[in-house]
């Protein structure tokens, strides 16, 4: 392929490509790059290969705009090469799934019945596309394949032109290509021999290297999971690191907490080693009696409140019967509105007094204005 012809090529896949809106391929966008190598490295090797874009019609009826790359592909047959016409169109599947590939026949060609790997219509169905591996299978090397199974078997062969009266000396020839093979003549049995020895030889090669590649892919595709399988460890192990590392900080300031709060309180078991021992009990006096009553009708209160849940645990339990269970909740309410009945009434009292000790005072002060 020329430069120039090879520039324009690249330019056009790109801009077919990774085209954007209406008018874009169907391809999956993280394979698009993909099928521009495989459509270069096709172009590189098969330099009588095109690419282009035409619309392709589906069973169901569905059109579609699809990439295709038509032109020929060389064959030897019988140490003649010839160059087979075909049109690669590439699915929107593409590359996980194989291209669709046909046989072009100009006119003064005809498909040879039977083939074995080209039906009536020209679909090409060849092992190579049948055991299609992603990523590794290529179009490059898929038209290696189409080269070397035609030119064991051509798919095509010349009609024969019919005579003409009145030729005209300007007419190009009709396109040569391998007759039938009802017409072709005898082998020599060496020959014969040699390219049956090379026929299989190269077939168990293909063999060869299919069960080699499908090894590799299998090893490979170990490797790909233990690859994801180690990358889910990796960011297991980075989370716990960072909550063993947050937990660390948080014990460190619970320690600095701790060891202040130790501190203080040796400095106040130091400071008050020796002296007189404070009774809690009566560690807090009451100013006056209604304070001393108010304290008593609200503790009261609330140790009754214990009481009752307790007795309902009791009875959850089975410990009391539900007879006596209700008998002390009675009595138990009954005093409880005693005292709590005492502790508004003392309450209301000290608010009177405190409201006339105020009134008093605000008197004296005018009294002395």
């Amino acid at each position: 392929m020329s430069g120039s012809s090879s520039t324009s090529s690249h330019q056009f896949l790109t801009a077919v490509l990774f085209r954007q809106g209406p008018s874009a391929m169907p391809y999956a966008e993280d394979v698009k790059w993909m099928i521009r190598q495989h459509v270069i490295s096709l172009l590189d090797a098969f330099p009588a290969l095109r690419p282009q874009t035409a619309a392709y019609t589906h069973n169901d009826g569905r059109t579609v705009d699809l990439l295709q790359v038509a032109g020929t592909v060389p064959m030897v047959y019988l140490q003649v090469t010839y160059h087979v016409p075909i049109v690669v169109w590439l699915m929107e599947a593409y590359p996980r799934q194989p291209p669709c590939v046909y046989v072009n026949p100009t006119r003064q060609m005809v498909i040879k019945r039977p083939h074995p790997h080209v039906n009536p219509s020209g679909l090409v169905s060849l092992p190579y596309l049948q055991n299609w591996i992603y990523p590794t299978s290529n179009l490059a090397d898929l038209a290696r394949n189409l080269s070397v199974v035609f030119g064991r078997d051509p798919p095509l062969y010349s009609q024969q032109p019919r005579p003409n009266p009145n030729p005209n000396p300007n007419t190009f020839p009709p396109i040569a290509y391998p007759p039938p093979r009802s017409h072709r003549p005898a082998e020599d049995s060496s020959q014969v021999y040699k390219r049956n020895a090379v026929d299989k030889l190269a077939d168990r090669l293909n063999c060869d290297i299919e069960a080699l590649r499908r090894s590799r892919e299998a090893e490979m595709e170990q490797l790909i999971n233990a690859q994801v399988l180690l990358r889910q460890r990796e960011e297991q192990i980075s989370k716990g690191l960072r909550e063993m590392r947050d937990e660390k900080e948080g014990l460190e300031m619970q320690l600095q907490m701790v060891l202040m709060n130790s501190e203080i309180v040796e400095a106040w078991l130091s400071e008050n080693l020796g002296k007189r021992i404070i009774n809690v009990e009566t560690a807090i006096e009451h100013s006056d009696l209604v304070s001393k009553q108010m304290l008593e009708c609200s503790s009261s209160d609330l140790a009754i409140d214990d009481l009752i849940y307790a007795l309902d645990k009791a009875l959850q339990e089975g410990s009391i019967s539900f007879d006596r269970y209700l008998k002390s909740v009675r009595m138990l309410s009954r005093e409880q509105f005693f005292h709590r009945a005492m502790y508004a009434k003392a309450r209301a009292t000290q608010l009177q007094a405190h409201v006339s000790g105020m009134a008093q005072r605000s008197s004296s002060q005018i009294r002395m204005i």
